[in-house]
């Protein structure tokens, strides 16, 4: 009885604070006008115009809760290189087991430690192991969704890319892979917060399964090593400095798929939606499907598939003028520093021929850039060639419907036709 009663409890206060926070959002938006408030509650609107206004003020802002934001290009690429800076406090108590995200929010020299492990598998003189595996997932699809004439690019090919790249990067049987795809995507709708009671609910649900599910692909990998990344960390596994913690391996997993998964997805929805937006770079593309780097390279621009992460201060410092206090964050918003004028030309525009796109920060930068950028993007731009080469004629067949925001950005659904 007792049991129920803390339970009781817990869920009472979970709830309270759940919804005085929206309650404070609100306040925020409605009565402070406060623009970092207008962006976390965007929902699946348009950020960009709010961004704008971000930037026009000034080279920060101030969140509701006396942090900061920043959506100058400059800016935002010094703090993401800065060592006065990090992903997690200084000293900070071990995430919870269930959502600990592992060199995610690790600051040096864990991070370093955990980086080195990963790299070699995610490198660019891995991307031969891939190709072929890549092109002939896409082919597949293609096939599939041709028998129909309308498809839905999001659960027909944008959704199940990803999860066969990752399950021969880890070495994930396919029977488990596509449950492990369904858990990581419950756990990656919760990286802005709980929706509801519910919500949280399902997410903790999903977190519990997906340890289960790995602990024993794990098992299965220590009896029948195999030419993958968790075999490949298991026999890095020791109590050395370089090596890697038992307690780790997990966290590492979930990490690799959540963060490959979501970010593979977005983009690929994103550059599909940015080119049937624009049917004369689609056309350019349909002409010259080399195009297809240029066009993941413009779409990580133009809608980032991560649109903000944040920095913690380790020190009292300041930048552009700001003083920044030791353990305040900064919100570095990257969708918004991807369209900054001082560095991109007519940034609103969307164009393949663009040659300053190279500097976007789509997968951050400094020592937490993106360890499966390689691989993200040749997913990418395989699977955009193949749509130019394979439905010329390829069009909407019904409005997008997107995500709500403010972290992820991408589409829900995005019908086609051809």
């Amino acid at each position: 009885m007792a049991g129920r009663s803390e339970q009781l409890r817990r869920a009472a206060r979970f709830t309270a604070q759940l919804y005085g926070g929206r309650a404070r959002g609100a306040f925020d938006v409605h009565v402070r006008r406060n623009e970092f408030a207008r962006l976390s509650a965007v929902g699946d609107r348009d950020p960009y115009p709010i961004y704008d206004r971000i930037r026009a003020a000034g080279p920060f802002v101030a969140t509701p809760s006396g942090h900061l934001a920043t959506a100058d290009h400059a800016i935002c690429k010094e703090i993401l290189r800065d060592r006065r800076f990090g992903v997690e406090p200084e000293g900070a108590a071990p995430p919870e087991p269930a959502f600990d995200r592992s060199l995610l929010t690790r600051n040096p020299p864990e991070h370093t430690r955990l980086r080195r492990l990963v790299a070699p598998a995610l490198s660019a003189r891995r991307l031969a192991d891939f190709t072929v595996l890549i092109e002939k997932t896409v082919g597949g699809f293609l096939d599939d969704a041709a028998q129909t004439g309308t498809f839905d690019v999001m659960p027909a090919l944008a959704e199940l890319l990803p999860v066969a790249v990752i399950n021969r990067l880890l070495g994930i049987p396919d029977e488990d892979g596509a449950v492990l795809a369904t858990y990581g995507e419950a756990l990656g709708s919760a990286a802005a917060g709980f929706r509801s009671p519910r919500h949280a609910r399902d997410v903790m649900v999903a977190a519990k399964a997906m340890v289960r599910l790995f602990e024993d692909v794990i098992e299965l990998r220590r009896a029948e090593p195999g030419d993958d990344l968790i075999s490949a960390l298991i026999a890095a596994e020791g109590d050395g400095e370089a090596e890697l913690r038992p307690v780790e391996l997990v966290p590492l997993c979930r990490m690799l798929l959540i963060a490959g998964f979501e970010t593979t997805v977005n983009l690929l929805g994103n550059a599909v939606n940015a080119l049937l937006d624009h049917p004369d770079q689609w056309s350019a593309l349909v002409a010259d499907p080399a195009l297809a780097g240029a066009a993941v390279r413009e779409s990580l621009r133009f809608d980032a598939p991560v649109q903000r992460t944040g920095r913690i201060s380790f020190d009292d410092t300041e930048i552009a003028g700001q003083a920044i206090r030791r353990g305040q964050w900064v919100n570095v918003l990257i969708g918004g520093a991807n369209r900054d004028p001082a560095v991109f030309r007519d940034p609103a525009v969307y164009d393949l021929a663009r040659t300053d796109g190279y500097d976007n920060l789509a997968f951050s930068s400094g020592i937490h850039r993106c360890v499966g950028r390689p691989i993200a993007e040749l997913e990418g731009t395989v699977a955009l060639r193949m749509l130019a080469e394979r439905m010329p004629e390829l069009r909407r067949a019904g409005a997008a419907r997107m995500r709500a925001m403010p972290m992820v950005r991408g589409p829900l659904s995005l019908p086609v036709t051809f």
